[in-house]
């Protein structure tokens, strides 16, 4: 059982007004000072802090292992709960061969599902006994995969221990395949009449082609082909430890940790892999109208994007802060106009994603027949109004006080810590990455967001996807070229 030692939280200290301290182990605010006084501004009843939020991050203890593990731990001992997970990049869909692709994923999601000491129903007695979780993962695209899991403390070392055996020896029974097999091939049927899987399995297709992002889903040729010896295979070759992150936070020490790691994944040998790499999507071709003629919709889906960026681009926080003016939740102008003012919607909103390779940047809305051009127009108007126009102070400021906020409110959670961590470890990003996003954010200007506007949402750039009732397909053909295609994703017209 891990050791348990009573000592004072590492708490994050959030440094406003002129120096005074809050510390997020809540045990009460410090007295005012006449310097916190001079720095807010009084509206109705509640004061606002005219100051730069300013962040100390208690930093992960963190070490090299002999066989390649890269271990990081984040002591918080508020709660008698571990959370961990396993992260082993090249062993993601991006590493899929090219006939198979979600094999990863395929043989992450079984490798819980029996092990040389446990069956598929022993490992969930266990679990539910504890009142712990074991899991594993590969994403369709992605360079890593993972085991993950969290416990009380009491239980940690059995849950660490089932975890470990799930990586390191799964069996990959051929009943349970067979019945993983059955229920996904249910799911792709579904999802064929789900207007919004149409819309992001096109808005994927196009936009990358035949690379590994643009995977959103297994298919039935995969299902029928894959076997017991591809997931043995698989699994042998790819999760390794040479390149693999450990991160634990809560209420254990790095003693407590690495003697776990040490002992249950002692048989865990280095290889000789180098770091995996992956290459960068093509761009895709001239800008087109995706339509997917969906016979009786009653609305419309769009999804309008491009390609993004990568993670470590320098403009990443720029491209997050326009985001957020555009379409980051019920603020943005998106949800405002489309909803609030139009009442075209239940919701209306933008989001992107940046990984090793680039990701995407995309506007979604589903709305009512009988709005879909107006609303169309209304949220292509929106998107060129970023690039035309130079966002106003006010509404900029209130954007990015909410943005950094919100990111104070996230280190409540070591959880959410480690994970920030665990991005700035894996993507070599500086040590002090986080302790200088308020300021990163907050000297972001407007020119910045329109230059990133003008850049990401250039209208070549931008593929509109749409599926909707075939009749409103002869509309769209005022506003571009449009391919027409039916709900297996088969051309029916255009180019």
């Amino acid at each position: 059982m891990v050791a348990k030692r009573v000592i004072p939280t590492a708490a994050v200290a959030i440094v406003v007004a002129g120096g005074a301290i809050v510390s997020a182990s809540r045990q009460g605010p410090p007295p005012p000072s006449p310097q916190a006084s001079k720095a807010v501004v009084m509206k109705g009843k509640a004061p606002v802090s005219t100051e730069l939020l300013k962040i100390t991050l208690p930093r992960p203890a963190e070490v090299d292992l002999p066989n390649g593990v890269h271990l990081m731990v984040l002591e918080d001992h508020r709660t008698p709960q571990i959370v961990f997970q396993i992260e082993v990049p090249g062993a993601g869909g991006y590493f899929d061969p090219a006939d198979m692709p979600g094999l990863a994923s395929i043989t992450a999601t079984m490798m819980r599902e029996g092990t040389t000491t446990k069956s598929t129903t022993q490992i969930a007695e266990q679990l539910e006994r504890n009142a712990a979780s074991v899991g594993a993962g590969a994403g369709l695209s992605s360079i890593d995969a993972s085991v993950s899991g969290s416990s009380l403390t009491d239980n940690f070392d059995d849950t660490f221990a089932l975890a470990a055996d799930v990586l390191l020896n799964p069996t990959f029974p051929d009943e349970e395949l067979q019945r993983y097999k059955q229920r996904i091939r249910t799911q792709l049927i579904a999802q064929r009449t789900q207007a919004g899987f149409l819309a992001s399995e096109m808005f994927n297709r196009v936009l990358f082609g035949t690379h590994p992002a643009s995977r959103v889903s297994l298919t039935a040729p995969v299902l029928d082909k894959v076997t017991r010896d591809m997931l043995v295979d698989f699994h042998k070759a790819h999760w390794v430890p040479d390149h693999a992150v450990i991160a634990m936070s809560g209420d254990i020490t790095m003693a407590a940790a690495r003697k776990a790691v040490e002992a249950k994944l002692a048989g865990w040998k280095k290889g000789t892999s180098a770091a995996p790499s992956a290459d960068q999507p093509p761009q895709p071709g001239e800008a087109r109208i995706h339509f997917v003629a969906r016979p009786n919709s009653v609305q419309t889906n769009f999804l309008v994007g491009a390609q993004s960026l990568v993670r470590t681009s320098p403009d990443y926080d720029v491209l997050s802060v326009m985001n957020e003016v555009l379409g980051g939740g019920p603020t943005g102008r998106l949800f405002t106009i489309l909803r609030e003012e139009k009442g075209y919607t239940y919701g209306a909103y933008s989001g992107f994603s940046a990984f090793k390779v680039r990701g995407n940047w995309s506007a979604n809305t589903q709305v009512r027949n009988d709005v879909t051009e107006a609303a169309f127009k209304d949220l292509m108007a929106q998107i060129a109004r970023m690039r035309d126009e130079p966002v106003p102070d006010k509404e900029l400021e209130a954007k990015k006080r909410g943005m950094i906020a919100s990111f104070a409110l996230s280190l409540e959670s070591p959880q959410a810590m480690l994970n920030n961590y665990m991005i700035r470890h894996l993507y070599g990003l500086p040590a002090d990455y986080w302790d200088k996003y308020p300021q990163r954010i907050s000297a972001i200007t407007q020119a910045q967001v329109q230059e990133a506007a003008k850049k990401y949402l250039d209208p070549p750039r931008l593929q509109i996807i749409a599926v909707g009732d075939p009749k409103l397909g002869e509309m769209f053909k005022k506003y571009g070229t449009v391919v027409t295609y039916d709900t297996e994703g088969k051309i029916v017209s255009g180019s």
